[in-house]
């Protein structure tokens, strides 16, 4: 049997420490405070904000909420964006995505101040990322690198294939994985001979947003299985982008969908909010 890999357990454990370490710093005077906008009333993106009020609440993070109509202009959102980057009461900036087709999101994530950059997409963010600097994580591959040390899993020497080359998922955690010493390859729509490439990987990080796609063929026996896909199977089941039950028996270890990577996306969304308690208290 493999290890069952329980991200939600993992995120409470995160939480639960950030949780402590908010309170401590509280009574030394420092606060948080994370600002949330939502565009218009995409029940998926309802769905994350409530989740994210709440991890705040629990955590002691005060959060403020933006819910703005559909019809704001890219405009009025920046300028939205830009009086919370001078609110000094403001640490963290959060503008959930997707956002309505004519607001450009590449601009609206570079006004974000990379200071209170908390989802870690800026692209100030990702050139930390990328030369080893200390800055905010994009948070899935953040989620996943805990998911695995928290796992008793060792990165380091390890031969570690993330599919898929997103900004959000696939190019940080290639990063991550290299700061943590791991060999890293990443292969994607245009790889050739995939199959090969997965299985001679140690760790398989599957963020390629096709439902099921990944079978026991591209994978090595013993090899961890890390699935950030999240769809809906024929029965209207929540399923990833590894075919979990054909997978599983072939691994050491692999995460479930739902409650393996999903619940650390908000835990270290969160850990990015403390994050800049800890800058403000200079010992980051």
């Amino acid at each position: 049997m493999p290890q069952i890999i329980n991200g939600k357990e993992i995120s409470q454990q995160i939480k639960d420490e950030l949780k402590l370490e908010v309170a401590r710093l509280a009574k030394k005077g420092r606060r948080a405070c994370l600002a949330v906008i939502q565009v218009g009333n995409d029940p998926a993106s309802s769905v994350y904000v409530n989740n994210k009020k709440k991890a705040c609440a629990y955590i002691g993070i005060e959060s403020k909420s933006y819910e703005l109509s559909k019809e704001t202009s890219e405009e009025e959102l920046i300028s939205l964006v830009e009086k919370l980057n001078d609110d000094s009461q403001v640490n963290g900036i959060l503008v959930q995505l997707p956002l309505p087709v004519h607001i450009d999101e590449d601009r609206i994530i570079r006004t974000i101040s990379p200071d209170k950059d908390v989802d870690g997409f800026h692209p100030v963010s990702v050139g930390r990322l990328w030369i080893g600097e200390k800055g905010f994580l994009s948070c899935t591959p953040a989620g996943i690198i805990q998911l695995l040390k928290r796992s008793g899993i060792t990165i380091e020497g390890k031969e570690c294939v993330v599919i898929g080359r997103s900004n959000i998922v696939g190019k940080p955690m290639a990063a991550l994985l290299l700061r943590e010493n791991g060999t890293v390859t990443v292969a994607h729509s245009r790889t050739k001979d995939l199959k090969d490439i997965t299985k001679r990987a140690d760790i398989l990080i599957v963020a390629v947003g096709k439902k099921k796609y990944i079978t026991r063929e591209y994978v090595r026996e013993g090899a961890v299985v890390v699935d950030v896909g999240m769809h809906r199977d024929e029965n209207g089941k929540l399923c990833g982008d590894v075919d979990y039950d054909d997978v599983a028996p072939v691994t050491s270890a692999i995460t479930p969908v739902p409650g393996g990577v999903g619940p650390m996306t908000i835990a270290m969304l969160m850990d990015n909010c403390v994050e800049t308690m800890r800058i403000r208290e200079g010992k980051a």
